[in-house]
C-alpha cells in the first residue's frame, strides 16, 4: 500500500470537515496546519447557537448568504477562540477563498492557500496574495485518496 502525500492527507481532511457543513448552496471545508499538524478545521455554517439553514432555508441578501459564516474564518476564529496561533501556518481549503476569507486569512499571517477546486477567483483576491506573498497552490483530492478512505470501510 501507497501512503498519501502530506496535501492528500490534509486535503481529504478539508473535505471530510467540509461534510459538517449546514450550508444548502456551497459545501466548504478549510484545514489550519503548522509543521504538518492540523491547528483548526473548519466549516461553512451558521454561528453557534444560530439556525442552520438547512432547516431553515438560506437567508439571502444581494446574492449571498447573510446567515453564513465561511470554513476559513470558522477555522482562523477557533484558532482565535483557543489561543492558537495562526502565524506561518498553511489553508487547505476545498474551494479557493472569497475576498473577505482572502483578507483574513493575509491578515492572520498564514503563507500558503492550497485549494482544491477554482470557485469565483476574485482577480482582486488574487492580486492582495501577490501583494501580502501568500502563496496559492491548486491541489486536487486525489482520487486515490478517495479510493483509500472508502476502501476502510
Amino acid at each position: 500500500m501507497n501512503r498519501i502525500s502530506w496535501h492528500q492527507y490534509f486535503m481529504a481532511q478539508t473535505h471530510l470537515i467540509a461534510l459538517r457543513s449546514t450550508c444548502e448552496r456551497l459545501t466548504v471545508g478549510a484545514t489550519i496546519v503548522r509543521d504538518k499538524r492540523i491547528i483548526a478545521g473548519g466549516y461553512n455554517g451558521s454561528v453557534s447557537g444560530s439556525a442552520h439553514c438547512v432547516d431553515e432555508g438560506c437567508y439571502v441578501i444581494d446574492g449571498h448568504c447573510v446567515r453564513t459564516i465561511h470554513a476559513e474564518m470558522n477555522a482562523i476564529l477557533q484558532c482565535a477562540k483557543f489561543g492558537v496561533a495562526t502565524d506561518n501556518s498553511e489553508i487547505y481549503v476545498t474551494h479557493f477563498p472569497c475576498l473577505q476569507c482572502c483578507k483574513s486569512i493575509i491578515q492572520a499571517g498564514i503563507v500558503k492557500v492550497y485549494y482544491a477546486k477554482d470557485y469565483k477567483n476574485h482577480p482582486y483576491a488574487i492580486e492582495l496574495f501577490e501583494e501580502a506573498s501568500v502563496k496559492t497552490e491548486h491541489v486536487p483530492l486525489d482520487a486515490a485518496a478517495l479510493d483509500l478512505v472508502r476502501n476502510l470501510e
